[in-house]
């Protein structure tokens, strides 16, 4: 299944790994634009932090200014090949923090 056609319900939730196989967190938000009549995801939220991110909840408000608990990956930087396995292309640290 292409990026293209993975529905996002099927993938909200989902435990992503890094190249490691370790847990990274679970994609917890979606990030998409507006393009012509349809919409395209631009970036995933990982972890505790797009949790409230999705509830609508300041992460900084939660955890306070200096503590990191999420990533954000580019819609590149996700394989969704297997969207009940999502896994990272790049490392860990390649990703933007939350």
């Amino acid at each position: 299944m292409t990026a293209a056609g993975v529905r996002l319900d099927r993938v909200l939730g989902r435990r992503v790994l890094a190249v490691s196989n370790r847990t990274v967190g679970r994609i917890e938000e979606f990030r998409a634009e507006r393009q012509g009549s349809g919409w395209v995801v631009m970036a995933y939220t990982i972890g505790a932090a797009g949790l409230w991110e999705r509830l609508g909840l300041g992460v900084r408000l939660v955890y306070g200014a200096g503590k990191r608990h999420g990533y954000i990956a580019r819609w590149d930087q996700l394989d969704l090949s297997n969207p009940d396995v999502p896994r990272l292309r790049c490392p860990v640290d390649e990703l933007e923090r939350l």
